[in-house]
C-alpha cells in the first residue's frame, strides 16, 4: 500500500471559483471528512462520530452530507429534508462542521456517485469517508462499496452494540490488509486509498431509531 498521494501539491489562494457554487468553500490541500446519512433525526451519537474523526484525523472540516432519501431505507419513515437538515445543524459544531444538502443540489442518490462528483469538483482536497461502526456491518450491501474503499481513505468510529460484529464485517475482512493502526490515524488523510482505520472513543449510546420511537410511539 502506498501511503501518500502522488497528486499535485496543495495550492494556495483559496477555493477555485467553480467550487464555490456548491457552498462548501473547499481549497486544495484541506483535509476534509465526509459524513453522510439520513440523519433522521441527527443526534449526539452522530456528533460523537464527527468530533472523534475531526480530532483523531486532524481534519480541517467535517461535512455532514444529508441525503435526500437513503435508497436502502423506507421513504415513508424518513422526515422531510429540511427537518433533517435542521436536526443536523442542532448537533454539528461550527465552524469546523458544515451541514450540506450537496446530494440534492447535484442530484445523486448513491454515496459512490456523490463522492465521485466531490472529487471531480475539488481536486487536491484530501477527503476521508467517515462512518460509524454500525454502518460498517452492512457496508458491503452499499452500491459500489469497493469503489468507495478504493476512492478515498475511510475512518470507522466505534458505536455501541456493533463493536465485535463490525470488526468481522465483510468489508473489514475484504480490506484487512489495508487497515491502518489507530495510532497512525492522523496520517490517514494523506494516504492513498484503499486505506482505513477503526477508531475507538468513549461510546455515545444515542440512536436515530430510539429518538424516532420516542417521537412517534
Amino acid at each position: 500500500m502506498s501511503f501518500f498521494h502522488a497528486g499535485p501539491a496543495p495550492q494556495s489562494g483559496g477555493p477555485r471559483p467553480g467550487a464555490l457554487r456548491d457552498g462548501l468553500n473547499l481549497a486544495a490541500g484541506m483535509k476534509v471528512g465526509l459524513f453522510g446519512g439520513s440523519f433522521n433525526p441527527a443526534h449526539d451519537g452522530h456528533a460523537h462520530v464527527a468530533e472523534t474523526a475531526l480530532r483523531r484525523l486532524d481534519l480541517d472540516r467535517v461535512i455532514w452530507l444529508v441525503s435526500p432519501q437513503n435508497p436502502l431505507k423506507d421513504r415513508h419513515q424518513t422526515a422531510p429534508l429540511a427537518e433533517r437538515m435542521q436536526s443536523a445543524r442542532t448537533v454539528a459544531r461550527p465552524p469546523h462542521m458544515v451541514v450540506s444538502d450537496f446530494e440534492t443540489r447535484v442530484g445523486t442518490s448513491w454515496t459512490v456517485d456523490t463522492l465521485r462528483v466531490l472529487k471531480r469538483r475539488h481536486p487536491g482536497v484530501r477527503f476521508v469517508w467517515l462512518m460509524g461502526s454500525d454502518n460498517l456491518e452492512s457496508f458491503h450491501r452499499w452500491r459500489g462499496w469497493t469503489d468507495i474503499m478504493r476512492m478515498m481513505p475511510v475512518a470507522v468510529v466505534a458505536r455501541p452494540g456493533s463493536l465485535l460484529e463490525s470488526r468481522s464485517a465483510p468489508a473489514a475482512r475484504r480490506f484487512a490488509g489495508q487497515r491502518v493502526s489507530s495510532s497512525e490515524a492522523r496520517m490517514l488523510p494523506l494516504m492513498s486509498a484503499p486505506a482505513w482505520t477503526y477508531l475507538t472513543a468513549p461510546l455515545n449510546p444515542s440512536s436515530s431509531t430510539a429518538l424516532r420511537a420516542a417521537k412517534w410511539p
